[in-house]
């Protein structure tokens, strides 16, 4: 589990095949303090397990559905993506739960510059959209930032410039593409409310998928 408060930046440094996957070589510009061999580090928000371990520089595989939901298939060497590594249960939890699952991709399609601000547009596929809600939270390469509008096709997001500095949102470009993970509570939510995605064993004594419906509230007292 992550925050998305990104802790600095890496550089792939090789990608390599790795069977159907591809292992990347990844070098932080931070010390890996506390780092072991096995442990989650979210590259570009999606969550990745350490390998190898040397120094700064590290390794990781990537599955093919990884490559698949995420931007990496476009990864090259030299690229530079933001890192977190796991949340610790002591910590404090400045931005919000970010699971490290992308979900997919979305398109930078407008980024401009509002008093001290960067208002950026992020173009998104419908079935992300309708997990976004006006001022709830989303994971764009796996930072954590808050949905400042939203529209039809697209959220609106303003950036701090501390954030922009520190981030791979400052230097990403209008055409860009930037991996996607919405709010985990509200998949969640959608699940026990529509009984959707429930899996095997999950349905009622008719055989049917049942979800949280008024019916539902008003038998047990809740309304």
């Amino acid at each position: 589990m992550f925050t998305g408060i990104i802790e600095g930046f890496g550089t792939f440094r090789s990608i390599r095949p790795a069977g159907l996957g591809t292992r990347f070589a990844i070098e932080s510009d931070f010390p890996l303090d506390q780092t072991k061999i096995g442990d989650s580090i979210a590259v570009n928000g999606a969550c990745l397990t350490a390998v190898t371990l040397n120094g700064r520089r590290f390794e990781v595989d990537v599955a093919p559905e990884t490559l698949a939901k995420t931007t990496f298939s476009q990864a090259r060497v030299g690229d530079r993506v933001n890192l977190e590594r796991a949340l610790r249960l002591s910590d404090r939890l400045d931005g919000h739960l970010v699971s490290g699952h992308i979900d997919g991709t979305g398109v930078m399609t407008a980024k401009e510059t509002l008093s001290n601000a960067v208002i950026v547009t992020v173009s998104l596929p419908p079935e992300l959209l309708r997990y976004m809600i006006l001022k709830g939270s989303v994971a764009i390469d796996g930072i954590s930032l808050t949905i400042n509008k939203l529209n039809t096709d697209s959220i609106e997001l303003s950036i701090i410039p501390h954030t922009a500095k520190i981030t791979s949102i400052g230097f990403k470009k209008p055409g860009d593409r930037v991996n996607i993970e919405t709010d985990v509570i509200g998949k969640y939510v959608e699940i026990f409310v529509t009984g959707k995605n429930q899996g095997p064993g999950r349905s009622d004594s008719k055989g049917s998928i049942s979800g949280l419906d008024k019916s539902f509230l008003l038998k047990t007292g809740f309304l």
